[in-house]
């Protein structure tokens, strides 16, 4: 059975070569960069890997969660609770436990969500991600409210992740990683059984499919690469708190996917750079008088969100494919 496909799904040849561009201008920009500007682009490709994680949900799936910033914190905290203040953990086995312990709490909760559907999952999503939340704020062998610091990033033996370049080129690997196995994922038929799903699940199982197991083992997944995102944020920030599993956090990296177009994973990069980009341009923003313009930088991204919506619907890059379709060519 062939799903209706989204409409970034297939990604033209012009935004191909666009990514591509991009990729090579990440590879050398730490040559040209200050570390202040390395720094903040790694923050970028962690929230990027953490976007596309929801990705897999939201643009394949067809299931929008409130509280995907849960397994993101649970694998910071993870990195944290098994670092000794003295020395670094390994990296071999840390970051696939911090993974699995991010993905087996994606399973339990997953078991009891995608059995709801509609505004019932979304609610029932962020419930759960509060609990977490408050588990963890009020544990003070967790660092309760103030957090946990992680002193070492953790050993990888055979390179040095304390060195910041080479922190830099391991989380543009994994990236990048991650892009190409939800790629091959999405047109797998698996990925195409999800997207099947979020076109019509009750016609996907009238033909045979069981939409319960699809939907968890996609939950499960996109809490396991929530984690990696959470591991790599802990190692680099050196320090986990509970704001990383609050609802702000997961409502961020909705707007992510949404800003960049869903259902491509190319889309929640560009959405997670963006973001960022424009967070820090409507920070800067210069005092106009005696209003100060960069306090109130909430109002100017939701501005530009509700901009991008409204005149984009398909994501920056929608938009960017529609400004460079030929005159008189069909919408893909």
């Amino acid at each position: 059975m062939t799903a209706h496909a989204s409409p970034l799904e297939a990604l033209p040849t012009g935004l191909k070569a666009a990514l591509a561009v991009g990729l090579a201008a990440l590879s050398l920009f730490p040559f040209v960069g200050s570390d202040f500007y390395q720094q903040m682009v790694v923050r970028m490709m962690i929230l990027a890997i953490f976007a596309m994680s929801l990705d897999l949900l939201q643009g394949v799936t067809g299931l929008v969660s409130l509280g995907h910033a849960a397994y993101f914190g649970i694998a910071g905290y993870a990195l944290a609770f098994v670092t000794p203040p003295g020395e670094p953990v390994s990296l071999w086995w840390t970051l696939p436990a911090a993974m699995g312990l991010a993905g087996a709490a994606a399973l339990v909760i997953g078991f009891f969500v995608v059995r709801t559907r509609g505004i019932y999952f979304i609610m029932v999503t962020l419930a759960f991600a509060q609990m977490v939340f408050y588990l963890v704020f009020d544990n003070k062998a967790l660092g309760g409210s103030d957090g946990l610091y992680i002193n070492f990033r953790p050993d990888a033996g055979v390179f040095d992740l304390e060195n910041k370049r080479v922190f830099y080129y391991f989380t543009l690997v994994c990236m990048l990683g991650v892009f190409v196995f939800l790629r091959r994922l999405l047109w797998s038929p698996f990925g195409r059984a999800l997207a099947g799903i979020r076109v019509n699940e009750h016609r996907m199982r009238a033909v045979g499919y069981g939409s319960f197991g699809y939907k968890l083992a996609a939950f499960t997944l996109a809490g396991a690469l929530a984690g990696l995102a959470g591991y790599l944020w802990g190692a680099q920030s050196g320090f986990v708190n509970p704001e990383l599993m609050g609802f702000h956090q997961s409502a961020h990296v909705i707007m992510m996917v949404i800003l960049g177009g869903m259902g491509n994973f190319a889309g929640a990069i560009v959405g997670a750079f963006a973001f960022e980009i424009m967070l820090d341009v409507f920070k800067d923003l210069p005092a106009i008088g005696g209003f100060e313009t960069g306090k109130h930088w909430q109002l100017w991204m939701g501005l530009f969100i509700v901009a991008v919506i409204c005149f984009a619907p398909r994501g920056l890059l929608g938009l960017a494919q529609r400004l460079g379709a030929r005159p008189g060519a069909p919408d893909a």
